[in-house]
């Protein structure tokens, strides 16, 4: 009976949030969020994409202007350096970095609540972990968000750059020059290579997570600033909105947000059976142990202290860090999307 009463009580407030949210654009002055994306378009950002495509962002007064990015790094760079984009989508393992060296940055929601970051190696190699690298060729792309990490990662197999062909390359060729063979080995997120690479050169993935490297995925992050002005409220309603739209998704709607991706990026020529399998990849990634009854989008501070400890012990943040200075709690509310296109 307590159960019910609360599962009651969730619904009755989803339902008035979301009617308070979704207030017609004639009576409401749409508020105007500029976002920075990551990367070009890839699976990671189908919540992003169809919430627009749905009229849910509109619905709930918002004007958004969705820009893509080149690399998490580059782009936490631009959310903590100025006001240009109220919200960033990136890694946000890469933004402890960013905050720890000084920019005023924080978390606002997570979608993918375990880091995602891996060492990609052909299936047969032999390749099981980072000693096995000694001498390969190993790329990577500057500004990723594999990038600060990929000397801790070579740590832990004792080896250092000199002990590798460490090579730098674009991230639009990176999958290329790896599936035709020109490196033994590749770093990048799981869920955007392996499928991107499957059929060309079938390949396992080494976890970073796996040599001490444990550390949140992908999210939402804002300047301190923009948290403390008039725009707070318009942040709580797009992240609530995206955490959402990432449910709706894997509640079988994968391929709408194929088909929101494709059609809002017409000119990425992108192949739809590959967005598929980031988005079915990404999936595996939603939750850790500690995280797993929280609604999507919601931070378990359990899960970034653990990457607050891993990070110190590597040197990539400082040593008198907790998780909670990393995250801005309390902006993802229970949200009801409308049915149809407003």
């Amino acid at each position: 009976m307590i159960s019910a009463r609360l599962t009651r009580r969730a619904l009755l407030l989803g339902a008035t949030l979301a009617a308070a949210w979704r207030v017609p654009p004639s009576l409401a002055e749409p508020v105007p969020l500029r976002v920075r994306l990551d990367w070009t378009p890839w699976g990671v950002h189908g919540a992003i994409h169809l919430a627009q495509a749905k009229g849910w962002l509109a619905s709930a007064a918002l004007d958004v202007q969705v820009q893509d990015g080149n690399g998490s790094a580059a782009t936490i760079q631009l959310i903590g350096s100025n006001t240009d984009f109220d919200v960033g989508h990136a890694s946000l393992a890469t933004m402890m970095v960013g905050r720890s060296k000084g920019l005023p940055i924080k978390a606002i929601a997570i979608f993918m609540r375990q880091g995602d970051i891996g060492c990609f190696v052909p299936k047969g190699s032999g390749i099981r972990g980072p000693a096995d690298l000694k001498g390969k060729k190993l790329i990577y792309t500057p500004g990723s968000l594999e990038a600060p990490f990929i000397d801790t990662f070579l740590a832990a197999g004792g080896l250092r750059r000199m002990d590798v062909d460490l090579v730098a390359v674009s991230a639009a060729s990176k999958a290329s020059a790896y599936a035709l063979g020109q490196a033994d080995a590749a770093f990048s997120t799981i869920p955007f290579f392996l499928p991107a690479v499957a059929k060309a050169r079938p390949s396992d993935a080494i976890r970073f997570a796996d040599y001490a490297l444990e550390m949140p995925g992908y999210g939402l992050i804002s300047q301190e600033a923009v948290l403390q002005s008039s725009k707070r409220q318009a942040l709580a309603k797009y992240s609530s909105i995206i955490a959402a739209t990432w449910r709706y998704i894997y509640d079988g709607h994968q391929d709408e947000a194929v088909d929101a991706i494709i059609s809002q990026r017409p000119q990425a020529r992108l192949d739809p059976s590959i967005l598929r399998g980031q988005l079915d990849s990404l999936q595996d990634f939603l939750n850790t142990e500690s995280s797993k009854m929280l609604p999507l989008g919601v931070m378990e501070v359990k899960d970034w202290d653990i990457a607050v400890r891993n990070l110190i012990a590597v040197g990539l943040v400082d040593t008198k860090s907790r998780g909670s200075d990393f995250i801005e709690q309390g902006l993802v509310k229970p949200f009801s999307l409308p049915t149809t296109r407003q």
